[in-house]
């Protein structure tokens, strides 16, 4: 995210030329992030639903974790340059603690992301590009440009955009217990720690 914050029109779904095909939320009864799998061998997922829909796109942990932090960033910025209320802490009613819901068919892999404010609605547009064997332009993110990776697009008033970001910490942060020494992350079978000389260190030590 720039100085500027892009001020996005609306957007229709689209399918291009190219085939390609952007998925639009623009009031999605949940967006969240979520895992499948065992601590130490997670896949992570982004998964949108509305109404009858459900998208399911999977993308590394560090992606998730840049894209809450960024979430917390824009909030910030758009309260300080249009007095937008946002709020603190996500309102106990938007906080979504429910599993991803099933089947979880990934739809792509997440490539590029992209994050903008759209001033008419007031809400947070999240955009999920699919990887790419070619270089994406700058310019296909947040765009209607018929050529370019399929995407996600997602709309979310500041408080669900909040909640959202909270989820994405506690999911990324729920993973394998840190070693009290290093901070590395403790595999069942332990691990390496450079604080113990390359002894072997567990859970349960």
């Amino acid at each position: 995210m720039g100085e500027d914050l892009p001020t996005i029109s609306a957007w229709p779904r689209v399918v291009g030329a190219m085939a390609r095909v952007i998925h639009v939320f623009r009031a999605p009864d949940r967006f969240i992030a979520g895992t499948v799998g065992q601590p130490g061998d997670r896949t992570f997922y982004l998964q949108a639903s509305e109404q009858s829909r459900l998208i399911s796109v999977a993308l590394e942990k560090q992606q998730v974790q840049v894209l809450a932090e960024r979430i917390g960033s824009l909030l910030e910025e758009v309260h300080r340059r249009f007095g937008t209320d946002v709020p603190d802490d996500a309102p106990p009613d938007d906080l979504d603690t429910q599993p991803l819901d099933v089947p979880v068919e990934e739809e792509f892999r997440v490539g590029t992301m992209g994050l903008g404010w759209d001033a008419e609605s007031k809400a947070v547009v999240i955009e999920l590009l699919a990887i790419s064997e070619e270089e994406v332009d700058e310019a296909v993110v947040l765009d209607d440009t018929e050529e370019g990776p399929d995407a996600v697009r997602v709309f979310l008033s500041p408080s669900a955009a909040r909640a959202f970001a909270e989820r994405a910490d506690r999911v990324v942060n729920a993973g394998r217990k840190p070693c009290p020494l290093c901070a590395e992350p403790l595999d069942a079978e332990g691990h390496i720690c450079p604080r113990q000389n390359g002894y072997r260190r567990s859970e349960e030590d």
